[in-house]
């Protein structure tokens, strides 16, 4: 062997430097309770419900054919989403999650040297992916009332910007993006740079001057839509999101997609769920109802809790947050902490939403 060949196999492979300084996604701790008491896991915004008879036994049909691959194209469920949104299937795009999807919209639009602009505090995976993408960051702090900065962020984007990811509703704080000022944030951006309303929480807004996603992008070329089945739809674990876009971009998601990336499972499961959309809205409206509840509450204790229109709630606790995380967690529910910025608790079942208002109570002083 070789001096260098010998250096090299005492070192191992080399890897892109990027991937060492990468931020970590951190996941919802599991509700633990060594006492016996009931645990709740209010930390990663979950449907609460199961899902639907119906569903589970569509599910339970399709166990017999997991020894085959997926549709690749997923064709049963664009064609589903294509009746049910009114877009040609050519303007649909499925894969892992909004997240799998989210990176695809990287993947097609920014490389080193490109920026991509996004909000910030808002979802934790964005600068992750835009990171493994080889892109750069431009994060833009939320407003005082923790809802996007618009018109900083069209002052942020340049002649390098490649991508603006809009969260609306936002996540981690749940305030949602109204129309005219998306309209008026549109029209100071370049016709070349994506713009992608990532709505994964759509179902949860009730505010009646709420963007309309839709229309949109209907309107716009430059104009995508990021969904996901996780959230209101109850399949979290089967993993499965969807975007809608202009036939140049869907086209190059789709080609950018793993190939067989969603299973034959979540497939089955988006396409009953679309079906069971009554059902399945019952549930949301009663999510809807109790998140008002939990909201009336937090600020009948004095907090200042920002407008939400997602199924959580954010307190900015600054110093504060991993100790009033931690008194959720002795009380039986584990919230979402983010740093020294505040938790994000999920609106889950009663009993789970009146152990964390009591903790609120508590520390609300």
């Amino acid at each position: 062997m070789s001096n260098a060949a010998a250096d090299q196999s005492r070192h191992g492979p080399r890897l892109k430097a990027s991937v060492s300084s990468l931020p970590a996604y951190v996941p919802g701790r599991p509700a633990t309770a060594p006492d016996g008491r009931p645990a709740y896991k209010l930390s990663s915004n979950e449907n609460p419900y199961p899902p639907l008879p119906s569903v589970q036994a569509v599910l339970a049909s399709a166990l017999s054919d997991i020894n085959r691959y997926p549709d690749m194209g997923a064709s049963g469920l664009v064609a589903a989403l294509a009746a049910r949104l009114g877009v040609p299937a050519d303007h649909l795009a499925t894969g892992t999650g909004s997240v799998g999807v989210l990176q695809q919209f990287v993947q097609v639009t920014a490389g080193p040297g490109d920026e991509v602009v996004h909000a910030w505090r808002s979802f934790e995976a964005y600068p992750i992916v835009v990171q493994i993408g080889g892109a750069t960051g431009v994060p833009v702090p939320l407003t005082a009332d923790e809802r996007h900065d618009l018109d900083a962020m069209a002052a942020a984007i340049t002649e390098r910007t490649r991508l603006v990811l809009l969260c609306t509703p936002n996540n981690p704080t749940g305030p949602a993006l109204r129309q005219a000022e998306v309209d008026a944030f549109l029209d100071r951006v370049p016709g070349d740079v994506l713009v992608v309303l990532d709505e994964a929480y759509l179902e949860f807004n009730r505010d009646p001057e709420t963007v309309d996603g839709l229309a949109t992008y209907r309107d716009r070329p430059n104009v995508a839509l990021l969904r996901t089945f996780s959230k209101a739809y109850g399949l979290a674990g089967l993993r499965i999101g969807y975007a809608v876009a202009h036939p140049p971009v869907a086209a190059a998601l789709r080609a950018t997609a793993v190939p067989f990336g969603v299973s034959a499972l979540a497939q089955a499961a988006a396409v009953a769920s679309l079906a069971a959309e009554d059902e399945l809205r019952e549930r949301v409206d009663a999510l809807v109802v109790e998140r008002e509840r939990v909201v009336a509450a937090l600020r009948g204790q004095g907090w200042d809790v920002p407008e939400t229109q997602a199924n959580f709630v954010w307190l900015r606790l600054g110093e504060r947050t991993a100790s009033v995380a931690a008194e959720c967690e002795a009380a039986g529910v584990v919230v979402r902490p983010f740093g020294n910025e505040g938790i994000r608790v999920t609106v889950g079942e009663r009993e789970a939403n009146d152990l964390f208002l009591g903790v609120a109570a508590s520390a609300a002083g």
